[in-house]
């Protein structure tokens, strides 16, 4: 997830982009969808392209991993353990229980 042209990296994606994201984003599981809806609801009009990628990039995973690292059971590893991916995730995360 390298970046050919930094600034255009920082943009913010179209409202194409950004509608086609938020389809590609539904999900199976229920508990996924509503801290995905909420992400898109605070932080879509506002998503670069590269956190759009990295979006991607979480939402290539499947639906019972992608529950234990927004739930924070688990971590990324391997080639999705990126900066703009640990970026997204917190911003779909919800706050710690403490």
């Amino acid at each position: 997830m390298t970046a050919e042209n930094p600034m255009q990296e920082q943009q913010r994606m179209t409202e194409l982009q950004l509608r086609q994201l938020q389809w590609r984003s539904r999900r199976g599981l229920l508990e996924n969808d509503l801290l995905i809806e909420k992400f898109f609801n605070a932080h879509g009009p506002s998503l670069s392209v590269a956190q759009g990628r990295a979006m991607t990039e979480l939402m290539n995973l499947a639906d019972n991993d992608l529950l234990d690292l927004l739930l924070r059971r688990k971590e990324l590893q391997g080639d999705i353990d990126t900066p703009e991916i640990h970026g997204v995730l917190e911003l779909i995360r919800p706050a710690p229980l403490n």
